[in-house]
């Protein structure tokens, strides 16, 4: 099956880049992440890190784990990187590979879905995001239920593996990788240094591990076990406690 043209591809990129615009203007206020979507954020991430300790704590998978909770999800303004994939992108469709401009598409993907879904729960949420309150797992799990969007949930966490899997084909092509590699001091010399340290932690991240696929199954498999359960309304301890992979997804570490 023929893959999409540069020309489709920059298609792609474009909307995505007008759909992650979009979405960080709702979440960003005077340079900052704004308060109740940091809180949330944080909430998650936190979560995150728990369910997926043993990937974050191993020696093979440590650095991928951290590169997705970090700089595919985190609690943090990824404005930067967000503008310089805006002024870079016309070159980047010229030069860069197009599996490599496919990863990117993903990831974009990722991003913007994660900040629209964010961006329902907050409105869901309403005054349990105040500053200074902390977010209750079982609060955070009635939301969800609420916000009605089992669809998007799914699409966001296949969405992951795809962007994974995408990535796991291009870092083992020696020449591309080096290539990213030696891009580092002119990306940053040009002002496209956030953009490029991005993709540089991916693609050092990935290669490290020499094959993701057992990476990838193991959050898939872990996040739609836990997204399951919260839309069925099991106790908050059996998707937020470090053990609560194995019980909702019936496997242990990884």
């Amino acid at each position: 099956m023929r893959g999409p043209s540069r020309s489709e591809l920059g298609q792609r990129l474009t909307g995505l880049i007008q759909r992650c615009r979009a979405g960080r203007h709702k979440l960003i206020a005077n340079g900052q992440l704004r308060a109740e979507f940091r809180a949330l954020a944080r909430f998650q991430a936190d979560r995150l890190s728990r369910t997926h300790g043993d990937l974050l704590e191993s020696d093979r998978f440590g650095p991928a784990a951290s590169f997705f909770l970090t700089d595919l999800y985190g609690d943090r303004d990824y404005s930067p990187r967000d503008e310089d994939m805006e002024r870079v992108y016309p070159v980047m469709i010229r030069m860069m590979p197009k599996g490599a401009l496919e990863s990117i598409a993903r990831g974009m993907e990722v991003h913007a879905l994660t900040q629209e879904l964010d961006y329902r729960m907050v409105q869901v949420l309403g005054g349990e995001l105040e500053t200074g309150r902390e977010l209750s797992a079982e609060k955070y799990a009635e939301a969800y239920r609420n916000c009605d969007n089992e669809p998007e949930r799914e699409r966001q966490i296949r969405l992951i593996g795809e962007v994974g899997r995408a990535l796991d084909r291009v870092v083992h092509h020696t020449l591309v990788y080096r290539t990213v590699l030696l891009a580092h001091g002119p990306a940053h010399m040009a002002g496209f240094g956030a953009l490029h340290d991005f993709i540089e932690r991916g693609f050092v991240a990935f290669r490290h591990m020499k094959s993701a696929d057992e990476f990838i199954d193991t959050i898939q498999t872990r996040e739609l076990a836990i997204m399951t359960a919260i839309l069925r309304g099991d106790p908050a301890e059996r998707w937020t406690s470090p053990g609560a992979v194995s019980l909702v997804s019936g496997q242990g570490s990884a």
